[in-house]
């Protein structure tokens, strides 16, 4: 009797283990992970901010939170002209260090067309992790330890979702805004791509935000639509912002192009205007049907589509007139998860989006940051350490 129980046992072991292997295969296929380890950091918001809004045209109103949970939080507040240019900190709670900046409302309207011949460093969805972003970009040269700009002349572009599924989101704006400060002194420039999840912030999809900004937003009084509106410092600025450029032939985009955009008759500064003025509607079908619908819809639009990937009658002739319509070489995009920074389509789509490292907890299997380096008209995978490899 013992050891028929003991061979069931076994039995039923030996069937766990084993789905439990094809699910772990299912999960690292699938790019998926096992969330784990929560750090008690993360509900440190002492000196969380700051949250800048304006008052009126003159008047920034600047607010950071204090306190703790233990003894409670408050808001220090305070007022600067907006003729001047006004010190703030972002502060980290999970290593205690902190950054600063200045604010300076005058938001200029970018390029959408670059040509230089200086290198380039693109990541995308990095969502909301802070010291992912930050070391990355330590490790790789693009600024040092001081957060001083080290990339010369060279071109940074941030491929979009930034923000969201983590509890840094404040700093890693403040921090993209930052490096946009730093980059100017040196002649260099950081691109800030819009992807669908700045857009989401913008028109008022907060699903998958961090609990944390529901708090924050009560807190200081207001909503979560408050902290992305037309009324707030960095509403205003992300309102700024490009939905795609071109940089020295490579065109950046979150999504990418769809194919029937290659029909549409606008520029990339054309199409750029027309997405800025829909920032803050929601995607929904139109009853007018314009051809204009396929940039901004939820499944064609250009910080949303995933056709490069999921679409197995897009041909490379439908890819090509789309780079040819913009005189590129190649598309570079994120939105879509990939196990690696990879090229597709004869090596003129390259699909950067992988799962990044989050600050207040820990993943099984356990995610390493990557990105893209352009140089000499080479294209190389770029890891967490510094390390490179052509691709």
């Amino acid at each position: 009797m013992k050891k028929r129980v003991l061979r069931y046992l076994k039995h039923i072991l030996g069937t766990i283990i084993i789905f439990m292997a094809i699910g772990a295969s299912i999960l690292i296929y699938e790019n998926g992970s096992i969330h784990y380890g929560d750090n008690p950091k993360k509900m440190d918001w002492d000196n969380e901010g700051p949250y800048v809004f304006y008052k009126n045209d003159s008047t920034l109103n600047i607010n950071y939170i204090k306190g703790s949970k233990k003894e409670g939080f408050y808001v220090d507040e305070k007022e600067v002209s907006t003729k001047q240019s006004a010190l703030a900190r972002s502060f980290f709670a999970l290593d205690s260090t902190s950054f600063s900046f200045n604010l300076d409302s005058d938001f200029q309207i970018p390029e959408s067309t670059y040509t230089d011949n200086q290198k380039i460093i693109a990541v995308s969805d990095i969502e909301s992790g802070y010291r992912t972003f930050r070391d990355f970009l330590i490790n790789n040269k693009v600024i040092d330890q001081d957060l001083n700009w080290t990339f010369g002349k060279g071109h940074l572009v941030l491929v979009g979702d930034f923000v969201d599924r983590g509890f840094s989101t404040t700093q890693v704006l403040w921090f993209i805004y930052k490096l946009e400060q730093e980059a100017k002194k040196h002649k260099g420039n950081v691109h800030f791509i819009i992807g669908n999840h700045e857009l989401k912030n913008m028109y008022g999809d907060y699903g998958a935000a961090s609990l944390k900004y529901t708090f924050v937003t009560s807190i200081l009084g207001k909503t979560q639509a408050n902290l992305y509106d037309k009324n707030s410092f960095l509403g205003k600025w992300l309102s700024s912002k490009n939905a795609i450029e071109s940089i020295n032939g490579n065109l950046f985009a979150h999504g990418g192009l769809h194919p029937d955009i290659s029909k549409i008759d606008m520029t990339l500064d054309e199409i750029n205007s027309f997405l800025r003025a829909n920032y803050y509607n929601a995607p929904y079908p139109k009853a007018n049907k314009a051809k204009t619908e396929l940039l901004l819809s939820s499944k064609t639009g250009v910080s949303w589509y995933r056709g490069y990937f999921r679409e197995d009658d897009l041909s490379q002739k439908q890819v090509d007139s789309s780079l040819d319509k913009f005189d590129a070489k190649s598309i570079v995009v994120g939105h879509t998860l990939q196990n690696k920074v990879k090229r597709v389509f004869e090596g003129k789509v390259i699909g950067i989006d992988v799962q990044h490292p989050k600050d207040y907890h820990k993943n099984w299997p356990k995610k390493t940051s990557e990105g893209l380096l352009i140089e000499n008209e080479k294209y190389y995978r770029v890891l967490s350490d510094g390390s490179i490899s052509e691709i």
